[in-house]
């Protein structure tokens, strides 16, 4: 499969690299190219351990080096905190096993070629900033909102890491102090109170059985009052973060991900209404829907080990 991105952001004799997306539920792989995402591909993430997820994942890149032997780098981006050297994941808490682990050391010794590590949010808003929708923009902010909440900032064309190479974790940033403890064992933190996993819970318990996300969402939009107070309550605390991020960093643009925002108008009408009144006398929020969806992951990936190796 191959999708057009614009070459103008990779000039012609750049070469390739390949990128891996690894969640708590898949893993997906592709080539990007010049302007191309090629060979785009996915599979389950294994529940054995991080030496079986880093198995699966040279299972899926083995075949793509095969097929494009230029490749000389590999992208790869994992949820949650890394070291400040980009070598280990000091822990993913959506993917079982995955504590303290020398992922970069891993990979290479079963691909046997450069590794770049960097975390999933991080690259997935380096891909929007550069081929998404703050392309062409200065300064963005990107959060993804899922099965976590997620977040990276890029500012000139490149993303910013922090001091200690942590910076963008605002899931875990606390919402409500001595609120529900995350994956990550904080107490309210916003992804453990508007995360797509904190409505379902919450939306469960309020209503008495077992309510997914989507249900959540398509029963308040229906007019259920209970399921409203949830999703509306996650919602607001995500409008109000925007809100404090756009006082602090002032980007540009924020752009919204993730399988909470596919909810589309529902969703970004209120987070932006709950922005806009908070940052009220600052500057308006512009907040858009992401464009790369599930392949962001990947293109930013890749993205980010090609800027690793041109310095």
């Amino acid at each position: 499969m191959t999708q057009h991105l614009g070459a103008e952001h990779l000039g012609a004799g750049r070469q390739g690299s390949i990128g891996i997306d690894v969640g708590g539920t898949k893993i997906a792989v592709g080539v990007l190219i010049g302007d191309d995402l090629q060979a785009f591909r996915s599979r389950p993430t294994p529940e054995t351990g991080w030496n079986g997820v880093l198995d699966a994942v040279a299972e899926l890149v083995r075949p793509l080096l095969a097929a494009y032997p230029q490749i000389g780098t590999v992208g790869l981006g994992l949820p949650g905190p890394i070291s400040s050297d980009r070598q280990r994941v000091i822990f993913a808490p959506n993917i079982f096993g995955f504590n303290d682990v020398p992922v970069v050391q891993g990979l290479r010794e079963r691909l046997g070629l450069t590794v770049s590590m960097e975390n999933d949010a991080k690259v997935a808003a380096l891909a929007e900033a550069t081929l998404g929708a703050a392309r062409g923009g200065s300064s963005s902010v990107y959060i993804t909102v899922s099965t976590g909440i997620g977040s990276g900032i890029v500012l000139g064309g490149r993303l910013w890491r922090g001091f200690h190479g942590i910076a963008g974790e605002l899931g875990h940033v606390v919402s409500v102090p001595g609120g529900t403890v995350s994956g990550a064992g904080q107490a309210g933190t916003l992804e453990a109170v508007a995360s797509g996993t904190a409505i379902a819970r919450d939306a469960s318990y309020a209503l008495n059985r077992e309510v997914s996300t989507a249900e959540a969402f398509a029963l308040a939009q229906d007019g259920n009052r209970i399921a409203g107070r949830v999703v509306q309550g996650a919602m607001t605390r995500i409008g109000l973060a925007i809100a404090d991020l756009q006082k602090m960093l002032d980007p540009e643009v924020f752009v919204v991900g993730g399988g909470v925002a596919s909810v589309g108008a529902y969703f970004f009408d209120h987070v932006q209404a709950v922005a806009e009144e908070a940052a009220e006398g600052f500057a308006r929020p512009e907040i858009r829907p992401a464009l790369l969806g599930s392949q962001a992951g990947v293109i930013g990936a890749a993205l980010s080990a090609l800027n690793d190796q041109a310095g």
